[in-house]
């Protein structure tokens, strides 16, 4: 089916709201989720930096991968982004087939006049 996995960091929840809100918005992922309280140590222009960041984990399509780069490098403050994909490797069906509906440009969206129904899928807060 071609799903996939897409990761970034960013370092501020307005930044991690702007980007999880586009890629859903414009159909390139399905689902952002944003994961507060990570703790990133990296070298960068020759200093060993530990910074807090937000990790966006965006669930989309292999077709998909091109653009949800695109928009990350337009929509992010740093210099050098991190965005790494993980292919899907099996996946429970209904699920997999509701992303792939969810970043199809082609269909229509009937739920977008209703945003106040929630996930096709049960939320398990």
């Amino acid at each position: 089916m071609g799903a996939t996995v897409v990761v970034t960091t960013v370092g501020t929840e307005e930044q991690a709201n702007l980007i999880a809100g586009e890629l859903v918005s414009r159909r390139l992922a399905a689902c952002v989720n944003i994961v507060p309280g990570v703790r990133s140590v990296y070298r960068w222009q020759g200093k060993i930096c530990n910074d807090a960041e937000l990790l966006l984990i965006a669930k989309t399509m292999e077709s998909e991968f091109d653009a949800v780069v695109a928009a990350i490098q337009e929509l992010h403050t740093y210099d050098v982004p991190e965005i790494l994909t993980f292919d899907v490797g099996r996946g429970e069906r209904s699920f997999l087939d509701w992303m792939a509906a969810c970043v199809d440009k082609s269909a229509p969206f009937p739920d977008e006049e209703d945003e106040d129904e929630g996930p096709p899928f049960p939320d398990t807060d």
